[in-house]
This record gives C-alpha cells, structure tokens and sequence, in this order.
C-alpha cells in the first residue's frame, strides 16, 4: 500500500468523525490504490481493478485527490474540469461530496 493511499484513509477517517458512509464509495487513486468507504469508514483497498463492488467510484489523479482531501479543491469543481471521473450512483458521489467539502 503506498502512503498516498495510507494518508489518505486517515484523513477521510478524521473527516468522518465515526460515522461512516451511507452506501458504499470506492476511490481510485491512479498509479497509488484505491480506498472503500462504508459504514465502517475508509479502509485501503486491495486493488485499483474490482475486488469490491461499489456504490459509486470516483477516479483522479494523486494531484488532484489530495487537493481534494486537503480542501483546496471542491469535488464539484474538479467533477466539472473533467479531473475526477465519476462511475455509478450520482445521489452517492453528492452525499460523499458533502462529506469531502
């Protein structure tokens, strides 16, 4: 696990505070991993490929998701600039966003 992904896992944690995701998001985060978000919370996942099915999938660039994460980019706006790629459940993506801003 690559410790983009590593700190990546923390900071969703700090954000959701223990109360996890109402669905299930999955983040890929290109040439690093990827991240599962549930009720449980963010966790690594094993691989970038299909190894756990999600609500919703979000893909960027390592740039461009720790902006994200970091607040210095809304995911909305990188959605709309064509950074993060969105596959799935939009109502998911928006409530995560919410959680993400």
């Amino acid at each position: 696990m690559s410790d983009v992904v590593t700190a990546a896992v923390d900071a969703l944690n700090a954000r959701l505070d223990g109360t996890g995701f109402d669905g299930i998001a999955k983040f890929v985060i290109m040439d690093e991993g990827s991240i599962i978000i549930d009720n449980d919370g963010a966790r690594a996942s094993k691989d970038m490929a299909g190894d756990h099915e999600a609500d919703v999938t979000l893909t960027a660039d390592t740039d461009t998701f720790q902006q994200i994460i970091e607040g210095d980019l809304n995911p909305t706006t990188a959605f709309m600039s064509g950074r993060l790629k969105i596959d799935g459940d939009m109502g998911a993506a928006m409530r995560l966003g919410g959680v993400l801003s």
